[in-house]
């Protein structure tokens, strides 16, 4: 159930309009990285999953999005003002929002694209939705860094800046939701990796290249813990691929497979 409140989450103000800036926050009101995207992504994994904390969580970011998604509006309808008012310099800023919008926010983002829902991550299991969560408050916070860098308006700035805050209040929940699950890093889906290919990094960018770019690999920190193949395309046989080297394909056998309870059948 939902209900509105007429009063914005954060007052916005705007001093001077410009329209050209206006139509950038349209990145934030129907971009793959804006607000309806994220309360709808939050609000559909809420209602698929069966944890009653993680619906929670997802249903309360979600509803608060939906405010958010409010407040961006409000502040990209101010900014593109002078459209409403006839005025043809304004409405070059984006003719078809003047034109066929009359000067108004639509559901597209800052090149005119519209809003689809192919941006939406949804997988039914909450430890990787959860995930994409954390990813995706992270591409919002960065997106309005931008934008904040990109105006003098103190009005504007202090919007986004209340709503980059709450990008970082989020990945937070989020997180703490993850740890919560109890579920290790790596222990994801329903098969386990094979044994011994899973330890191996496949080093397929060898060699110098221009502007002094080398193979680093080695000694790169994010290698402790694995067994280094080079040129594996050229080196097949270093491959565990049924956790031995050179073997020719996996066997996925029920010893494999992590241990999960058999689902009773729904019609009985």
């Amino acid at each position: 159930m939902y209900h509105h409140i007429k009063k914005l989450m954060y007052t916005v103000r705007v001093g001077t309009p410009d329209p050209v800036y206006g139509k950038m926050l349209l990145e934030q009101f129907g971009g793959q990285n804006g607000e309806l995207a994220a309360a709808m992504q939050y609000t559909v994994q809420g209602i698929n999953t069966t944890n009653p904390s993680i619906k929670d969580l997802l249903m309360d970011i979600g509803t608060e999005e939906l405010s958010h998604l409010e407040v961006v509006g409000t502040l990209a309808m101010m900014h593109l003002k002078p459209m409403k008012g006839g005025s043809r310099a304004a409405a070059e800023a984006d003719p078809l929002l003047a034109i066929t919008g009359g000067g108004g926010v639509n559901l597209v983002d800052s090149a005119g694209s519209a809003w689809t829902a192919n941006y939406l991550k949804v997988t039914g299991e909450p430890d990787i939705d959860l995930r994409n969560n954390i990813a995706a408050e992270a591409r919002a916070k960065v997106t309005y860094d931008r934008l904040m860098r990109l105006t003098d308006d103190p009005g504007t700035i202090d919007a986004l800046q209340f709503l980059m805050t709450r990008e970082i209040t989020h990945m937070r929940a989020f997180m703490q939701g993850l740890e919560s699950l109890d579920k290790a890093p790596l222990d994801v889906g329903f098969y386990a990796p094979t044994p011994g290919l899973v330890d191996q990094f496949f080093n397929d960018s060898t060699g110098e290249g221009e502007n002094g770019a080398k193979d680093e690999t080695a000694d790169a920190p994010w290698i402790k813990g694995f067994e280094v193949v080079n040129n594996p395309g050229f080196n097949p046989d270093h491959m565990k691929l049924d956790g031995v080297p050179g073997s020719a394909k996996q066997d996925i056998s029920t010893s494999s497979r992590k241990h999960i309870e058999p689902v009773e059948n729904a019609a009985e």
